[in-house]
């Protein structure tokens, strides 16, 4: 388990920094806190690849594993700040932002490219480090309940 997550988390960080590389060559990124976005990448990484483990080990079938990423992937797209910011959503759907990983890498990555972000930046990376532990033990359980047991 340990090689395929260390995998896909790399696979996803590299990913990650194409958009910077083809950004490099059309604008100035000398403004931008490298000390935060990396991280703020590597645990975007790690929250999203042990999601995906969580999806993957609760369903028995591939097909249903993509199916129900789906689920989670296209609103955490659309509530987690990249489009609209979360102060911006309308007030019953902010909570639904706040239990999004991906909302606290992102207010990270904000915070580190433009200076603006809406929560204390060692709060998102505590928050995002504690899905991050919380994912990975629930997939643990549920790998021991299907699979070991």
């Amino acid at each position: 388990m340990l090689a395929k997550t260390s995998g896909a988390i790399l696979f996803g960080v590299l990913n990650a920094f194409v958009p910077v590389i083809i950004a490099a060559f059309l604008v100035d990124l000398s403004g931008i806190a490298w000390s935060l976005v990396i991280p703020a990448i590597i645990l975007i990484g790690v929250a999203s690849t042990f999601l995906g483990l969580l999806i993957a080990v609760s369903v028995s079938e591939v097909f249903e594993a993509q199916t129900f990423s789906n689920f989670f992937r296209f609103p955490m797209i659309f509530l987690c700040g990249l489009f609209v910011p979360v102060v911006a959503l309308p007030i019953f759907i902010r909570p639904l932002s706040y239990i999004l990983p991906i909302t606290y890498g992102v207010d990270i990555l904000q915070g580190a490219i433009t200076g603006q972000h809406m929560l204390p930046l060692a709060v998102d990376f505590l928050v995002i480090a504690a899905f991050c532990a919380l994912l990975f033990w629930l997939s643990l359980l549920n790998i021991n309940r299907r699979w070991i047991a």
